[in-house]
């Protein structure tokens, strides 16, 4: 073999191995977000149990309410296998609730409502929004890991295959006014 054509094998050989450890790279980062995606969203499901619980120790609400609403943040605080099934339950108590009638009505001035209720809909958001970045950071590494280079070297080496993360996170009662946008919001 002449020395010209050995040069050009080495080199596609070591463009070969920078995209394979590029790739290998990539599959790492993606990873890395997922994990890092998944503690935010446990964060933020543990802030918004927390103002349930919040809510449901105010005395805003009737007793048989409060106890529903204690009942289902602490099951999904405390969940860990089929936490997105007590998620699910946390928020269709929450929107139960505030989907009572004149539940509004009842709670206008009286003294710390409307913060609790303020806090309530940015915990909503935060869980909207941490559940999609999730499960984004999922559907792109679960599409990286099924690329054919990936899984023919096997570049994602032992890492589990993430998972979504799918509950009922849409708080605000059925037919209730948005105001422009897809975010839930619990303030009329």
């Amino acid at each position: 073999m002449s020395p010209a054509i050995s040069l050009v094998v080495i080199a596609v050989i070591a463009m070969i191995g920078v995209y394979v450890s590029w790739r290998a790279g990539r599959l790492d980062r993606l990873h890395t977000r997922v994990e890092t995606a998944r503690a935010s969203l446990d964060a933020a499901l543990v802030r918004r149990s927390s103002v349930a619980l919040e809510l449901a120790a105010s005395g805003l609400l009737d007793p048989a309410a409060s106890l529903l609403l204690a009942d289902s943040a602490h099951a999904a605080r405390s969940a860990s296998d089929g936490r997105e099934l007590a998620e699910s339950d946390l928020s269709r108590t929450l929107r139960t609730i505030l989907s009572q009638p004149d539940f509004s009505a009842s709670l206008h001035g009286r003294d710390g409502a409307d913060e609790l209720l303020g806090e309530l809909e940015a915990t909503a958001q935060q869980v909207f929004l941490a559940r999609k970045f999730y499960n984004d950071a999922v559907a792109v590494t679960i599409a990286a890991r099924h690329r054919w280079l990936a899984r023919l070297l096997r570049l994602a080496g032992s890492a589990p295959l993430p998972e979504f993360f799918e509950i009922d996170d849409f708080v605000t009662p059925a037919g209730a006014e948005q105001r422009n946008t897809d975010m839930p919001h619990l303030a009329t």
